[in-house]
């Protein structure tokens, strides 16, 4: 279990690790292919010795290099790549010294050179390092651009998150303003049997809508129920003008979607439908299972968009545009909110989303 725990792990999730494996991995590789590079052309094996010398140099330099760049790789440009520059030609310098000296040593020890002659292998040995060097900065500038990239992506979650839990703790004040004002009104009018009722509905309904966390969904089951609490609050004031209508459909029941996202629709009902009639009006909540989607629609039989005095507009209030925000802020554009006004009589929004019957995963 631990070998697939490692093998899953990414390479570049232990950073000193992997420099470590590729450092030591590249340099290992070049002793190799400039052993059999020295035997191929018949320098035999005294060869592998200043090979391994030159292993050694260069083991050591890139290290001390690795030193430099890791503290030159935030600084401005202008620093980073002039300061890299000047290193990697001293480190070239020094390189291509010992080297020319271990080959002097090796295999002419009556000529030992002097002066710029030690220079005699800066090219290659320039190009060697630079390859290294350009190999580590871009190596840490992708890994520096991930970390930004999943810092941005968590921040931009984080966002959303916050904004889905302004939304959703807007209609909290919202909804128990309206009822705590119909207990008051009770109160007022010496109903305390009543007041008390409404009063324990209202604590179980927040009690029920409090256990889910304001970012998180809920299935449609669990959202009718809260409906049902809420309508239970309020046909305490409109007994028998309130009259509501549930035709859920079974294969949606599981389907997941924002917690009290249609309980402003249903107080919107109630404020533009059953309200100004004497005689109330219905309330409809159906859900229906439309291929890969579900639709929701919540109508009433209360005044259309055609009567401007007792439903001037659909947009009033909170209700309506915190749903728009939820429904932009959960699924993007993969949703429709439609608001039915060609019924004749009435009103009526239609909500169609994804089905899924899996909550969201929290990111890491």
């Amino acid at each position: 279990m631990a070998i697939l725990r490692l093998r899953s792990q990414p390479f570049f999730d232990d950073k000193n690790r992997a420099f470590w494996i590729l450092q030591s991995a590249g340099w290992a590789g070049y002793l190799l292919l400039r052993s059999l590079g020295g035997l191929a052309n018949g320098m035999g094996l005294l060869f592998l010795v200043p090979s391994f010398l030159n292993t050694a140099t260069g083991y050591s330099l890139t290290l001390l290099m690795a030193s430099i760049f890791r503290r030159l790789i935030n600084q401005k440009p202008v620093i980073t790549w002039g300061v890299s520059i000047v290193v990697l030609v001293i480190a070239s310098a020094a390189f291509s010294t010992i080297e020319v000296w271990a080959h002097a040593t090796f295999y002419r020890p009556g000529e030992m050179p002097s002066g710029i002659q030690f220079l005699g292998a800066i090219l290659l040995d320039f190009s060697l390092l630079a390859a290294w060097a350009a190999l580590y900065y871009g190596i840490n500038f992708y890994l520096l651009l991930e970390e930004q990239s999943d810092q941005l992506s968590r921040l931009e979650l984080q966002a959303s998150s916050a904004q889905l839990a302004m939304l959703r703790y807007q209609l909290n004040p919202h909804f128990l303003f309206n009822t705590l004002n119909s207990i008051s009104t009770l109160v007022l009018l010496k109903e305390t049997q009543r007041a008390n009722a409404m009063l324990s509905r209202l604590s179980s309904f927040l009690r029920y809508t409090l256990v889910n966390e304001p970012t998180g969904q809920v299935t449609l089951a669990q959202e009718v129920e809260t409906l049902k609490l809420y309508l239970e609050i309020e046909k305490m004031r409109f007994e028998e003008r309130l009259r509501p209508h549930f035709d859920i459909d079974p294969a949606v029941s599981r389907a997941r979607l924002p917690s009290l996202l249609l309980q402003p629709l249903v107080e919107n009902s109630i404020k533009y439908a059953v309200t100004p009639k004497e005689e109330g009006a219905e309330i409809s909540v159906e859900a229906r299972l439309a291929g890969d989607r579900v639709q929701i629609t919540v109508s009433d039989t209360g005044p259309g968009l055609n009567d401007t005095v007792n439903r001037p507009t659909y947009s009033t209030g909170v209700g309506l545009a915190n749903i728009r925000d939820r429904l932009a802020q959960a699924y993007g554009a993969d949703h429709r909110f439609e608001v039915q006004g060609e019924r004749g009589a009435g009103f009526g929004v239609m909500i169609e989303i994804p089905f899924t019957t899996e909550e969201p995963k929290e990111p890491a």
